[in-house]
């Protein structure tokens, strides 16, 4: 990921910014009793109609500013160009960076890479919709676009370089049928209309033997896919792992008079780089596919995450519980607390909602407002429920 080391120099330099230069949004410290042993800031960014922040943690002989990880743009040239800027602005003296532009790299293809909050309200311009999670290198996903021009295809990727490298593909293709997410699937597929998806495939996920609840297939995923998929459509598994594939048999059925069949070592039209090694070490493939049978109710999200007035004191915000808070159906931790320095203010980062598909966000507290920055969670009942458990906290 982009990053710059550069000599220790006064942070104050940063404030005069922020007064200056749109660009430059705030600055926050972390609380000295939570500090690592020099330190940490966040800088807050919004730079070419994005908002992020950056991370600069301080130590003896170099400072590393990088982007924070929940907010960071998939455009990995975006986060260069940033820290060039804030480089030259503030007269930062670089010691070591891998911000160098490549003239001969294609770009991303913008238009294609969506964010979440493109999805509170989707148009598929009346076009069906096939959905790819964990597209890996994207073979399946561009040869179905390819093969498929009259589906608008999404590609759900929470891994960046492999998002990125699709996104070069569709501009190299020229291919107008596909859309990348840069997100967790599970999450996303709360935020999708009912009955929309003719198909929806999870190809080779990773197996995770070792923590199950880490799988992308589970009961919930289960469900939401039903209700995304239309009637007669299907969510399609291929795996290599026998654990998987049992676990998997398991969750496909347990709906009730659901159909879904098995198929091994089926020939698929296009197979990725390990399905060839799979095959090359005569290793067993399993494909199981789960098919809708009905049209599933629209779901109603009119969720408020915004918060009222009015808030607890600063010092109060600042002293948050450490320890995380259980409820039954979902958990709230807030992992760091950093004070405003250029404006009376806290910046919270948390997490919450689900305990398989958490949400990591920054909470801004500037003066009398309180805001999730620089986007709202997405609109689920579980994140509904863990914001209601937030705002008692942040509530006076």
């Amino acid at each position: 990921m982009p990053h710059i080391k550069v000599t220790p120099f006064p942070t104050g330099e940063l404030d005069r910014l922020i007064g200056q230069d749109p660009v430059f949004v705030f600055r926050a410290e972390a609380q000295e009793a939570e500090n690592t042993r020099y330190g940490e800031e966040l800088l807050g960014l919004e730079f070419e109609g994005e908002a992020f922040v950056l991370e600069i943690h301080k130590r003896k002989e170099a400072w590393l500013i990088k982007p924070d990880k929940p907010t960071r743009p998939l455009d990995v040239n975006r986060i260069k160009r940033a820290l060039t800027y804030l480089a030259e602005r503030a007269s930062l003296e670089i010691l070591h960076h891998n911000i160098t532009l490549s003239p001969t790299r294609p770009p991303l293809s913008e238009a294609y890479s969506k964010r979440i909050e493109d999805f509170e309200s989707p148009d598929f311009e009346g076009r069906p919709v096939a959905l790819e999670v964990g597209f890996g290198s994207g073979r399946h996903l561009l040869h179905q676009a390819n093969a498929h021009p009259e589906i608008l295809h999404i590609g759900i990727e929470i891994h960046t370089p492999s998002a990125q490298q699709v996104l070069k593909q569709i501009e190299l293709q020229g291919l107008t049928n596909v859309w990348v997410v840069n997100y967790d699937a599970r999450l996303l597929l709360e935020m999708l209309p009912s009955n929309v998806a003719r198909a929806i495939y999870v190809h080779f996920p990773v197996p995770w033997d070792k923590k199950p609840h880490r799988r992308v297939i589970s009961d919930a995923f289960v469900d939401e896919a039903l209700r995304i998929l239309e009637p007669e459509a299907f969510l399609e598994l291929r795996t290599d792992s026998d654990r998987y594939y049992a676990y998997a048999l398991e969750v496909f059925g347990r709906p009730a008079s659901i159909r879904f069949e098995v198929n091994k070592n089926h020939e698929a039209a296009i197979r990725s780089k390990y399905e060839d090694r799979w095959q090359r070490q005569k290793k067993d493939i399993y494909t199981l596919r789960l098919y809708a049978e009905t049209r599933s109710p629209e779901l109603a999200r009119e969720y408020d995450f915004s918060f009222r007035h009015p808030l607890k004191p600063i010092e109060a915000l600042l002293d948050l519980p450490v320890k995380t808070i259980l409820a039954p159906d979902h958990f709230v931790h807030f992992e760091r607390r950093f004070r405003m320095v250029s404006e009376e203010g806290v910046l919270i980062k948390c997490s919450f909602g689900s305990f398989d598909r958490p949400e990591h966000k920054l909470i801004a507290v500037r003066g009398d407002r309180a805001a999730y920055y620089p986007q709202v969670p997405v609109r689920s009942a579980t994140n509904n429920r863990a914001h209601q458990t937030i705002g008692e906290f942040i509530h006076a």
